[in-house]
């Protein structure tokens, strides 16, 4: 395989997961009779311009399908930070009933309600039509297409450019990031802005967060490689801001490289100086990190064959796909991990992919009284052991596994 953005062929291993499904790819009652697909997890690190990406298996169609079963508004902690991020946008950029804010990979529309409760004109960009009909059932006009130069220059010739370009957790999941960067370079507005959220690579790597390695997810960012790629397609960088999201995340503005006088931040800077120091740039830095997974693998299965031994009931909390990474890669099934439940009604009466262990509304929590609970998405655990503070009447304990296997305290 040759490197997404620069074409360098890849030999640098980050992290082998063996083989999983798609982590989105949740199982009906009728389809447990049938095969299912297992594709290589495989993370691989280009040695030249230091994108970290995945092995190609699959097209992005298999994956984001139009009964995807992802939809970011049953999050509360989530739709907080969209508010306060349209709040915050709205007052940066100077927006108004004459602007225009395009959202990439709008979701349910989760975000554009708040830009459209304050009279601000938007438009979605969103591929899969589960999530786009609910988004339009909010009055929001979604486009539902994947998002490149094609759409870009369509979007154009209709008269639209961006004023705010928004793009929250999209940026790892498009499988040409050329294409998609310059597609966002063309759609801007000469003084528009571009804001991207995404994992950060250097906080995935200290925390050992390996459960965010899925095939949807094709690249792994970091600034130093974004500061290689952008420019190749018409941006540049001008701010980037560490947010505690998803484990450590980033929320990066850029804007189009002939914008006038567009100046690096002071915390851009600091980010990329702290970046070089750790390295990410450096084959040590990336050295390791497999016997990282290993570890959490085997402490995982440790813990759960010693419940299991000891006569206690584990259920988890949230079927996240980072949390059918972790399963399919410890290889847990449901005589370990009984249910997991999910405030998603969509995901409720399906079977988590691979592990096939059932969903079930968070109701069947009350009603079984499983002695331990695994929280899967350990980024919302504080929230989370909120909502299931009322389990420790009858004993129940919260855990997580990563980066290790944790009791979680109320």
């Amino acid at each position: 395989m040759k490197c997404r953005h620069c074409a360098r062929p890849l030999e640098m291993v980050f992290a082998d997961l063996g083989t999983a499904p798609a982590s989105n790819a949740f199982l009906t009652r009728e389809q447990l009779a049938a095969p299912e697909t297992f594709y290589p997890l495989r993370v691989l690190v280009c040695a030249g311009c230091w994108l970290v990406q995945t092995e190609d298996y699959t097209a992005r169609e298999a994956l984001f399908t139009e009964d995807y079963l992802y939809f970011s508004s049953f999050s509360a902690s989530w739709l907080a930070h969209a508010a306060a991020l349209a709040d915050q946008s709205i007052e940066r950029h100077g927006l108004g009933p004459d602007s225009l804010v395009v959202e990439v990979a709008a979701n349910d529309g989760y975000l554009l309600q708040y830009f459209k409760a304050r009279g601000i004109p938007c438009l979605g960009v969103e591929p899969t039509h589960s999530t786009a009909e609910v988004a339009r059932a909010k009055g929001i006009e979604v486009v539902e297409r994947f998002f490149g130069v094609a759409l870009a220059d369509e979007l154009l010739a209709s008269g639209r450019r961006a004023d705010l370009l928004l793009g929250l957790n999209v940026l790892a999941h498009v499988p040409d990031i050329n294409d998609f960067l310059a597609g966002v370079a063309r759609l801007l507005a000469p003084g528009g802005a571009a804001c991207f959220e995404f994992p950060h690579l250097l906080a995935l790597a200290r925390g050992s967060q390996f459960d965010t390695f899925y095939h949807e997810h094709y690249s792994y960012l970091s600034l130093a490689a974004l500061a290689r790629i952008a420019p190749a397609n018409g941006l540049v960088l001008e701010d980037a801001e560490p947010l505690p999201t998803h484990g450590g995340s980033l929320r990066l503005t850029l804007r189009r490289a002939d914008a006038a006088a567009v100046t690096p931040s002071e915390r851009l800077r600091t980010l990329l100086a702290k970046e070089g120091a750790a390295g990410v740039e450096t084959v040590d830095f990336y050295a390791g990190f497999q016997t990282e997974c290993e570890r959490i693998r085997h402490q995982l299965l440790t813990f759960l064959i010693a419940e299991h031994a000891a006569g206690r009931r584990v259920a988890a909390y949230g079927a996240a796909a980072k949390g059918n990474t972790l399963l399919n890669f410890a290889g847990v099934r449901a005589d370990l991990l009984a249910f997991v439940v999910d405030r998603n009604v969509h995901k409720q009466g399906r079977f988590l992919p691979g592990s096939r262990i059932p969903v079930r509304p968070v109701e069947a929590i009350d009603a079984e009284r499983p002695d331990t609970i695994l929280i899967l998405p350990w980024n919302l655990s504080t929230e989370i052991a909120a909502q299931l503070a009322h389990t420790r009447a009858w004993g129940a304990r919260l855990y997580v596994a990563v980066p290790r296997v944790a009791e979680v305290l109320p």
